[in-house]
């Protein structure tokens, strides 16, 4: 049998799981035995996500059901996307979720942490009950989708954080994965009209100004807005390696500028690193915390989605 969550199209026998080992074939049906056991609900700061550009100073939902479709050596959340099986001995049903959402006046839910590529399901479920609840939808992903997958998901997901993790080389030899289906899920969802921001974690052996400057073209060409290049932290199988410094990420944020990218920021980073009108350089929004202030900023300095100092459009949804 065929699993269509993901470009890999495993195909599983009865009784055996695909590569992500969370979906499975059981009396010779694709399964989800994991389905609904959230592993992680949280409440979060809608820039932890990150993103910058969507919702500016509100908090989201955040939840996740174990596995993952790729092996990063570096995973920063490995204890949830490299399990098989969740823990949790409750079931949290899709309307469940939306009620919790909107007793506690939370405006969206996020999906995020491990990959919820390989959990579309609940995803597609939780999401088309969202959407009649009023309550907005974010998916954080490594984006990459089956084309099933893209098809299914840009109508009921209103913003997305997409990994680009690296070059060919790093997605085979680190990742366990491949670059082509996430640059083509990205280019899908943009052209659909997604709200679409972009990260890139950043480690100092193997991310080179070459490489960035190649990833910031693929990014441009594809209509990408927003990127975020991140600070690396030792974990899981590259807990020997050094931490991404602060001037490494400075140096190639100055060569990511180099591809036209509008709004370039550094994350797990102690720099401030505002939100700028991309055409009068007023600062709309400071980020030097996750507070109210900046829902105050938003609502202060982008008035209908535009610099109230010279009505140029800002790219995002703030309200």
């Amino acid at each position: 049998m065929i699993c269509n969550f993901c470009y890999r199209h495993c195909n599983i026998e009865d009784g055996g799981s695909g590569f992500c080992h969370v979906r499975k074939c059981i009396d010779n049906k694709i399964v989800s035995p994991n389905y609904g056991y959230l592993d992680v609900i949280a409440i979060d700061p809608i820039e932890k996500k990150p993103l910058y550009h969507f919702l500016p100073g509100t908090k989201t939902l955040s939840v996740a059901e174990v596995g993952c479709n790729f092996h990063c050596d570096f995973c920063q959340n490995w204890q949830l996307s490299q399990s098989e099986k969740s823990d949790k001995i409750k079931q949290i049903k899709p309307q469940e979720l939306i009620d919790y959402a909107l007793s506690k006046n939370i405006p969206s839910i996020s999906f995020t942490y491990s990959e919820p590529i390989v959990w579309q399901d609940y995803v597609v479920d939780t999401s088309a009950l969202a959407k009649e609840a009023n309550i907005k939808t974010v998916m954080v992903t490594n984006g990459s989708f089956s084309k099933e997958a893209r098809v299914s998901l840009a109508p009921l997901i209103d913003a997305f954080n997409i990994d680009l993790k690296g070059d060919e080389y790093y997605y085979k030899n680190v990742c366990k994965g491949d670059l082509k289906p996430v640059l083509d899920g990205i280019e899908y969802m943009v052209k659909k009209g997604c709200h679409v921001e972009v990260t890139t974690l950043l480690l100092e052996e193997f991310h080179t100004s070459e490489i960035v400057e190649k990833l910031g073209k693929l990014l441009k060409e594809r209509g990408v807005e927003v990127w975020h290049l991140t600070r690396f932290f030792p974990t899981y199988k590259m807990n020997d390696s050094d931490e991404t410094s602060e001037t490494f990420l400075a140096d190639m944020i100055e060569v990511a500028k180099g591809s036209n990218i509008p709004y370039i920021y550094g994350g797990n980073s102690s720099t401030e690193y505002p939100t700028y009108c991309n055409k009068c350089k007023k600062k709309l929004i400071s980020r030097n915390d996750f507070t109210n202030n900046i829902e105050k900023e938003c609502k202060n300095n982008i008035k209908n989605g535009k610099c109230s100092n010279c009505n140029n459009l800002i790219y995002g949804i703030f309200s």
